[in-house]
């Protein structure tokens, strides 16, 4: 299920890049749509293991800046499946865009396994992000992310492509945002060398089946072969 518009007045219009995801805060609005109706109980705030400040992805994994005018270096063919060892992932991921309201558009919640690519990203003024999205539980039980707030910096994770190739990621850090504070440019915006991010919902459960916050895990690449 698409994660729905929000209501009136709920959030000022703002200026932004063309690529940015729209109402971003709405992101995996859905992504909880609950677990809790079933136990007859709200479940506990779901919390990330380890925190830490936000750190420039080159305090981790120094990256060369594409020069001025040249090509993106997005990856030639679309990932396929994703791989999370710690947590035990093993999934397929297809390609998500944006709905009519602007929001992102996330996995269905009949397929609480399936993880969704955003495919779009920025085409210039740098390389763009692999975006990874996962619902957290639906109402039969945990879904594919449901593990993702456990995870520490130093897990590797592995993203397969339509080619056949395989990029081999290393978690750098994780961050729980609000919703309504959601940092669209960080998650979405250009880097300087290719980056992974994993979003799932966070936070507390409401009322209305919807999580408060939005749980993201920034990685970079390892070094081909490790």
């Amino acid at each position: 299920m698409p994660a729905p518009a929000p209501r009136p007045g709920t959030h000022r219009r703002v200026r932004r890049r063309w690529w940015a995801p729209a109402l971003a805060v709405g992101l995996l609005l859905a992504g909880g749509a609950t677990v809790a109706a079933s136990r007859g109980s709200a479940p506990a705030p779901v919390r990330i293991a380890v925190d830490g400040p936000a750190r420039p992805a080159a305090a981790a994994a120094p990256v060369t800046a594409p020069s001025a005018g040249a090509a993106d270096p997005v990856p030639s063919a679309p990932p396929v499946r994703l791989l999370v060892p710690r947590i035990g992932v093993d999934a397929p991921v297809l390609g998500v865009g944006l709905n009519p309201d602007g929001t992102v558009e996330v996995p269905p919640l009949d397929r609480p396994g399936q993880v969704g690519w955003y495919r779009d990203g920025p085409v210039s003024g740098g390389t763009r992000p692999t975006v990874l999205l996962g619902h957290y539980d639906t109402r039969k039980g945990p879904a594919v992310f449901h593990g993702l707030p456990g995870l520490r910096p130093g897990d590797r994770v592995e993203v397969r492509r339509q080619d056949g190739s395989t990029s081999s990621y290393r978690v750098r850090e994780l961050h729980q945002y609000a919703k309504d504070a959601f940092p669209t440019e960080l998650v979405y915006g250009a880097t300087a060398g290719p980056q992974l991010r994993l979003i799932t919902c966070g936070g507390t459960l409401g009322g209305n089946g919807h999580y408060s916050d939005n749980i993201v895990v920034f990685a970079d690449p390892l070094p081909a072969g490790s």
